[in-house]
């Protein structure tokens, strides 16, 4: 729920009315597991918009640095929406630093996409010429 009550409470009742229709009513482990995969929430709460933006930033884009702007423009986003409902989170779980030149995905981004890690943490910022 990103720790913000709102949206647990609209995850709740999502999974409240998958245990009153597939279940007995209660909410068991197991039914909220059932719900929250059929919402496509994985085990640390990302969804399919957190995915996507970080599946754009690796594959699309190498990884990073990427602007907001052009993650938006690839995902059909809006941009205000990435930077103020988005990236916290994923600043919050080490997916993504912000650097001057753009957005980057952090090995542990990859790691939990199951994408093999092809850079570095230093990804984007400039290289010492000597």
């Amino acid at each position: 729920a990103r720790g913000t009550p709102r949206i647990a409470i609209r995850l709740l009742k999502r999974v409240r009315d998958y245990a009153q229709v597939r279940g007995d009513g209660t909410i068991t482990k197991q039914i909220a597991d059932e719900a929250l995969d059929l919402l496509d929430i994985d085990h640390l709460g990302l969804d399919d918009i957190d995915r996507r933006v970080l599946r754009t930033i690796i594959e699309k884009f190498n990884g990073g640095p990427v602007g907001v702007d052009v993650i938006a423009a690839s995902i059909s986003e809006e941009a205000g929406t990435i930077t103020d409902v988005y990236e916290p989170y994923l600043l919050q779980l080490g997916f993504l630093n912000i650097l001057p030149r753009g957005r980057v995905a952090t090995r542990r981004a990859y790691e939990h996409l199951g994408i093999p890690y092809r850079g570095t943490e230093e990804q984007g910022q400039q290289v010492p010429l000597i």
